[in-house]
C-alpha cells in the first residue's frame, strides 16, 4: 500500500470527512532536501470533516498527525494540511 493510501484510509477513518484529497507532490521536490528516493515524501491534504467545526488551526493539525500516527508522521517529509470543518 502506497504511503498515500494509508493517509487516506487512516483520515477516513478518523474523520468520516464530507472531502478528502489527498494529493502526492514528491516529484515536483526530486532532489530536494526531504527527498528519500521513495517517490513518497511530499504530500499536500485537503480535508473538510463536520469534526473540525470550531477547533484552532492548531488542534487541526494536531488530530491529523494523531490520527496518521507518529510512524506514519516519521516517514513523511513535507505534510501540508488545508482543513476546515
Amino acid at each position: 500500500m502506497s504511503r498515500a493510501d494509508d493517509i487516506r484510509i487512516k483520515l477516513e477513518a478518523a474523520f468520516q470527512p464530507t472531502q478528502l484529497e489527498v494529493r502526492n507532490d514528491s516529484a515536483r521536490h526530486s532532489g530536494h532536501a526531504g527527498d528519500d528516493g521513495s517517490g513518497e515524501s511530499h504530500f499536500h491534504v485537503t480535508l473538510r470533516a463536520p469534526a473540525f467545526q470550531g477547533q484552532s488551526r492548531i488542534a487541526r493539525h494536531r488530530a491529523v498527525h494523531a490520527a496518521l500516527g507518529p510512524e506514519l508522521v516519521r516517514e513523511i517529509h513535507a505534510l501540508a494540511l488545508d482543513i476546515d470543518g
